[in-house]
């Protein structure tokens, strides 16, 4: 398969996600923000994308505007097409960040219809309407402008959503707990990017058990 200028396979896709979703974990140093939900009926998507767009404006990030509007008679349904429906931006050092719909009015991604996305079939791969955002090598500051916009948004456009910021800014919006658990993640990931560079996974190890041998050696000062 083929996503812009990139050529990845969809095994590719699912090691990675596993190793980071163990390393996570494990760690218990994600900064991860993990979120899904519905766009509400009685919303304008028109308004969300201007509002959206005049924010990526102001910072100068990149953005991508898909459909607009929705086709009503395909909002709430469990089926969906091969359209795009919302934006997407991407700050810096960010990949993009989807505020984006499918026309059943679920929130996804150009991204998760192309790997995930099964539109003529009956069978549902959850991925297609589980989005991420990875803010961690863009520093805290940014965790805090989209944990609320997010805030924002959620309260007037959507019907629907839920929410895991790891980092627990989103409950708490605690400035320093997060930039204590930048640091610390900083620092993590420096020692584990050694441990990936220098110890490499073991014949039949699994990618649980290689995350934990490398964060037992980060523990004990071995890295």
């Amino acid at each position: 398969m083929h996503f812009g200028a990139w050529h990845i396979s969809t095994k590719q896709i699912s090691r990675n996600l596993e190793l980071e979703h163990h390393y996570n974990l494990h760690s218990n140093m994600g900064l991860t923000i993990q979120y899904s939900g519905c766009f509400n009926k009685e919303a304008s998507l028109s308004e969300m994308i201007s509002e959206v767009k005049d924010i990526a404006e102001l910072y100068k990030w990149n953005y991508t505007i898909f459909k607009t509007p929705f086709q009503d008679e395909l909002l709430g349904k469990e089926s969906y097409n091969q359209k795009i429906y919302g934006i997407q931006f991407t700050p810096p050092l960010i990949e993009p960040i989807s505020l984006c719909f499918l026309s059943n009015g679920r929130m996804s991604s150009p991204f998760n219809l192309q790997f995930f996305g099964k539109p003529n079939t009956n069978e549902e791969d959850p991925s297609l309407y589980l989005l991420f955002i990875k803010p961690h090598y863009a520093g805290y500051e940014m965790h805090i402008i989209i944990v609320h916009l997010l805030k924002y948004l959620s309260k007037k456009y959507f019907s629907e959503f839920s929410i895991v910021d790891q980092s627990n800014y989103w409950n708490t919006e605690d400035e320093e707990a997060l930039k204590n658990k930048y640091l610390q993640n900083e620092i993590l990931t420096d020692k584990l990017e050694f441990g990936l560079k220098h110890f490499p996974i073991l014949t039949n190890e699994s990618i649980e058990d290689y995350i934990v041998r490398l964060l037992d050696k980060i523990n004990k000062r071995k890295i």
